[in-house]
């Protein structure tokens, strides 16, 4: 007997089959006395298709963030609507709940919402009936019970927040791949995939863009130490357990893996001066935005006259918002100018074991520099090196790295 959270995304639903299929597996699966808590994407492309539809009516909707928010929360009610009735039909109580109506309370941040309370009361009770409770990922609601989500990959938030609250026995993240790879294996043909995992590697892998996991779902699983096993719709196969600490031999591997991410863009604003407080007026405009920066890089343009360039990334979805903001600080700083460039890439390696492993960085630049590729911007952190290079080249580099730490054996 135990208490499971099953989170299945987009792929696994994307049609009225694929419901069918996941319902059969969990009835064949669920073992006597088993409690489930099911956490559903949106069917397939349909939050795409929502966007899309909203830029027909608007060509920036996301200037609307309620009523995007409002729109994109139905996605998941059609798929939990859905596979409650497939449940019905072969024969077993489910019910369908909304993230408000599971608990799920949220910031007022629409469009990238955070959770900050869950109150899984009435999850609880439908599960004491002998229900299978079918819950929608990706939203919650704010204090005045208007609907916000959770950002690209939510779903996965909502399933490990959602089974930390109820003290489940473990949570299961189904996907279209069998684990978490060494690189991207769409990218990196020869990617390998991972038995484990720690929390620390796979939020660095995340938010570097490798995007089986969400980063805010690993820091929920961190901050509950809920161990989550990643692993494939369709197959049987164990995938990857994302816990604390290692407990096979995947602690020999210096590098965990290779991530990267194309929706990146750079900005630079050019000639600002070289004062205290110059950094503080660009950032923090884009904070209360809530707009996030990384691989922030100052540099001195001309020491006689004392100013310098300050370089930046930040996701590209981000930068119709960002450039006016950006624009209008720069004006105000007297900046000589602000340059935008879209076709560049980050490309990282992540891994704990380069703590104390001299060399690693060197590597990484080698494999790039006998790749003939060129690093515009690096940045590091203390389990991971990225390089922002040019979009053209990701591929290559990507290759060029994994090869470098997991050569063909």
């Amino acid at each position: 007997m135990a208490l499971i959270v099953k989170k299945f995304g987009g792929s696994s639903v994307g049609s009225t089959d694929k419901i069918l299929a996941v319902a059969k597996r969990i009835l064949s699966e669920k073992q006597p006395g088993d409690q489930i808590v099911m956490v559903v994407s949106a069917m397939g492309d349909t939050t795409d298709d929502l966007i899309a539809l909203a830029k027909k009516i608007d060509k920036d909707p996301y200037r609307f963030q309620r009523e995007m928010d409002m729109l994109l929360t139905t996605g998941e009610q059609v798929s939990i609507a859905l596979l409650t009735m497939a449940f019905e039909t072969l024969g077993q109580k489910a019910v369908s709940l909304t993230g408000p109506l599971a608990g799920m309370k949220t910031n007022a941040v629409h469009t990238k919402g955070k959770i900050v309370d869950i109150q899984p009361q009435r999850v609880l009770d439908e599960l004491a009936k002998g229900n299978i409770v079918v819950v929608a990922g990706f939203q919650g609601a704010d204090v005045k019970g208007d609907p916000v989500t959770l950002g690209r990959g939510g779903s996965d938030t909502s399933a490990v927040a959602l089974a930390g609250a109820l003290k489940a026995d473990s949570c299961e993240i189904f996907t279209d791949v069998d684990g978490v790879y060494s690189a991207d294996p769409r990218m990196v043909p020869d990617a390998r995939r991972m038995k484990e995992i720690t929390y620390d590697e796979m939020l660095e892998m995340a938010r570097l863009g490798a995007g089986v996991m969400q980063p805010r779902s690993v820091e929920m699983g961190k901050y509950f130490n809920m161990p989550i096993h990643v692993r494939s719709t369709f197959t049987t196969k164990p995938g990857t357990m994302i816990r604390e600490a290692y407990t096979m031999e995947e602690k020999d591997f210096v590098i965990r893996g290779v991530a990267h991410d194309e929706k990146v863009a750079k900005i630079a604003v050019l000639g600002v001066p070289n004062n205290p407080g110059i950094a503080h007026s660009i950032f923090s405009a884009l904070a209360a935005a809530n707009i996030d920066v990384d691989m922030i890089v100052q540099s001195i343009r001309n020491i006689e006259k004392n100013v310098t360039d300050m370089v930046f990334t930040l996701a590209s979805d981000d930068l119709p918002q960002a450039k006016p903001i950006v624009d209008k600080v720069a004006n105000e700083l007297n900046a000589i100018a602000v340059l935008v460039e879209e076709d560049v890439a980050k490309v990282s390696i992540v891994g704990a074991g380069m703590l104390g492993n001299p060399g690693i960085a060197a590597r990484m630049f080698g494999a790039l520099s006998k790749a003939q590729i060129n690093i515009d911007v690096i940045s590091t952190s203390e389990i991971s090196i990225s390089c922002l290079i040019k979009s053209a080249d990701l591929k290559k580099a990507a290759n060029a790295i994994h090869e470098e730490f997991f050569p063909k054996k």
